[in-house]
């Protein structure tokens, strides 16, 4: 019986993916729930696991889009399990007919190389080779049009020849989720009134604090305590003060939410991947490194589901760990602001009165000014900005031990 095998809906309102790739190939012997394809839809790559086993007939190409409930292979559910390679059969040997050798030609005589126009000395070749310049770019000035040394010393390339290097080129189509993400970025530079706003953070207190609590929380929770859960709780706590940055518009409304569910920007192999953290407000700094690197690992190593990355009233995102100083992070529709965290550089500031050298981040809030306005992502940013110059009275009520244990 030859079972039909169907794209499944990977979630609610996709209604087409793409073959990125099968784990098998046509005429295979497939086992029940085996991995047989990769399909990349607009949010999430996901892997399609055999419905039965039996031989495998592909009825789609990669590369090829398929709508949800499409057939794209068949499984022969009667074939019974190849035992192993059969051995091939013996070839008959045949003898091979002897032929009488040809006749061998006559050694042409030794060309003698002339030097005309255009060719070179060999040292002159050398030189050349060094400069990575064709010879048929010089132009001689020795007997017969020959080049010397002296015209390859002089030599000089010309801007518009190209060099002895490779010069190929490839051409590869994006992935469905790739164009879905530069269809989505185009759409909100178009249809969002998108500003950024700026500023700074002190990071020394998060630096002491992390210095000194930083082996007890790992050893006590299993997680390390990242700069993550700071600026979560910081983003969670200006939400609360600034709700319009906790809004979303739809067509002529203002939706507000009353809870904070966090998305953060993770980098994974398919691509960038933004997993939701959700009722951030109700998380305790273990609560939110617990749920930052179970994300994470699910998107790196190609799990994450799509209800994992919809929803979001909020988004994080670290170009910090790539390097970044400073950057206008692109909102993440139907959301209505970013912050972007940048990398951590020693800078002189002022403190006290004093120069002093410190641990300075430059943080971004990328807004839709639709709805939000200057005062308010100005004074979001300044809270944030806040909470993290002064974590042990803004996000952990004058008790750390307490904080760090929850």
């Amino acid at each position: 019986m030859a079972l039909e095998m169907k794209v499944p809906s990977p979630g609610e309102s996709i209604t087409e993916v793409e073959i990125a790739q099968w784990l098998v190939e046509n005429g295979d012997y497939v086992e029940k729930d085996q991995a047989i394809a990769e399909v990349d839809s607009d949010k999430a790559t996901l892997e399609l696991p055999a419905e039965a086993s039996g031989v495998i007939t592909l009825m789609a190409e990669e590369g090829d889009a398929v709508a949800v409930g499409q057939v794209v292979c068949l499984i022969d559910t009667d074939a019974t399990k190849p035992d192993g390679d059969a051995p091939a059969a013996e070839t008959p040997k045949v003898e091979e007919k002897k032929e009488a050798p040809a006749p061998v030609a006559a050694p042409a005589p030794a060309k003698t190389e002339i030097y005309a126009s255009g060719t070179a000395s060999p040292a002159a070749k050398k030189v050349l080779a060094e400069k990575g310049i064709d010879a048929s770019q010089v132009k001689g000035t020795g007997r017969d049009g020959r080049i010397t040394k002296a015209d390859a010393v002089d030599a000089k390339p010309s801007m518009g020849t190209p060099g002895l290097g490779s010069r190929g080129d490839s051409r590869k189509k994006l992935s469905m989720l790739r164009r879905k993400v530069a269809e989505r970025l185009v759409s909100v530079k178009n249809e969002t009134a998108m500003l950024t706003t700026f500023n700074e953070v002190d990071m020394q207190p998060i630096f002491d604090l992390r210095s000194k609590y930083k082996e007890n929380f790992k050893s006590k929770h299993g997680v390390s305590l990242g700069f993550m859960s700071f600026f979560t709780l910081a983003c969670v706590r200006a939400l609360k003060m600034y709700p319009a940055v906790n809004s979303m518009i739809d067509g002529d409304f203002m939706v507000s939410y009353d809870f904070q569910d966090i998305s953060i920007a993770v980098s994974g192999p398919k691509g960038l991947m933004v997993p939701v953290i959700r009722n951030a407000e109700n998380l305790s700094f273990r609560g939110v490194e617990s749920e930052v690197k179970r994300l994470a690992l699910r998107a790196r190593e190609g799990q994450i589901t799509v209800d994992e990355m919809t929803g979001g009233t909020f988004t994080i995102t670290n170009g910090g760990v790539f390097g970044s100083m400073l950057s206008t992070p692109i909102i993440n529709p139907p959301q209505s602001a970013i912050l972007g965290m940048h990398n951590i550089v020693e800078r002189p500031i002022v403190r006290d009165g004093q120069i002093v050298v410190a641990p300075i981040m430059y943080v971004a809030l990328s807004y839709d000014h639709r709805i939000i306005d200057g005062k308010e992502s100005v004074g979001f940013l300044v809270a944030v900005k806040e909470a993290l110059e002064n974590p042990e009275e803004l996000l952990m009520d004058n008790n750390i031990t307490r904080a760090l244990e929850m």
